[in-house]
């Protein structure tokens, strides 16, 4: 699951679709190390770099929003099978 600060929440920017391609691919890659420690948590990830990992959803993602007044970071959880939700990724829900 990836999702990305949407452009609703704060009227702030949303990442770019780019940016998302981006994090993405990096995310891939480093998936399998990932999972050997970080196996159901939430990686947050900043310009194809994994800022953290977080034991839910809404940490990632807060921590994301506090530390990249950008809002240009995505979370995508640690799974065995990792999903690309493309332009469903900009969307989150509280």
């Amino acid at each position: 699951m990836a999702v990305l600060y949407s452009k609703g929440m704060n009227k702030k920017p949303t990442p770019t679709q780019e940016e998302v391609d981006k994090n993405y691919a990096f995310f891939k890659k480093e998936l399998p190390a990932l999972l050997k420690d970080h196996k159901g948590e939430f990686a947050l990830i900043k310009s194809q770099h994994i800022e953290g990992c977080f034991e839910t959803f809404e940490r990632a993602f807060f921590a994301g929003k506090e530390k990249f007044k950008d809002n240009q970071f995505s979370v995508q959880e640690i799974t065995e099978e990792s999903v690309d939700l493309g332009s469903m990724s900009v969307c989150a829900v509280f």
